[in-house]
């Protein structure tokens, strides 16, 4: 094969790769291991003495694509459901409320399974995209509830938060 044909074949090749690095980044293709969990969840968040505090059939994020859409297109959510964020370690996130029909509670939970920080966000009002609304703060997991629903239950900075995957872990 002589230089040109390599050069052409090797340039052919990159583009491929960035093509796919590319819908990988956007969220249209998972890279195989990336959707761990599949199937619905319950996550039960119980004070340092294991007493229940509150039990969530939630929904599992753990693509990038999932995590971006989130619970946007979702009209509702009812008091005992949500959705469960997962990262692949501990660190800082920050949440918006893009296009969210509802308010809601958004609380960050360390890789050591306690509660980290708790937010209450309103939902966008009708001339909002809901991109200024944000929720920051640093966890492994997030969790994401109907606004008022973390006060309701006594959920509290400290509290433990345990996953309970119905799919494949």
């Amino acid at each position: 094969m002589n230089r040109k044909r390599l050069f052409q074949v090797a340039l052919v090749g990159a583009a491929a790769l960035l093509i796919v690095a590319m819908f990988w980044y956007l969220g249209v293709v998972e890279l195989p291991g990336e959707d761990q969990y599949s199937g619905p969840a319950t996550v039960v968040v119980s004070d340092e003495n294991g007493t229940e505090k509150a039990v969530i059939e939630v929904e599992v994020a753990d693509t990038r694509q999932e995590r971006f859409t989130g619970l946007s297109d979702h009209e509702t959510l009812a008091d005992g459901e949500g959705m469960w964020f997962v990262y692949d370690g501990e660190s800082q996130h920050t949440y918006v409320m893009r296009r969210m029909e509802f308010p809601l509670d958004i609380i960050f939970v360390g890789a050591d399974g306690r509660i980290n920080s708790i937010h209450h966000r309103r939902a966008p009002r009708p001339n909002e995209d809901g991109n200024e609304i944000t929720a920051t703060g640093t966890g492994q997991y997030v969790l994401e509830v109907p606004r008022g629903y973390a006060n309701e239950t006594g959920m509290e900075v400290g509290d433990y938060v345990e996953p309970r995957y119905n799919g494949s872990a």
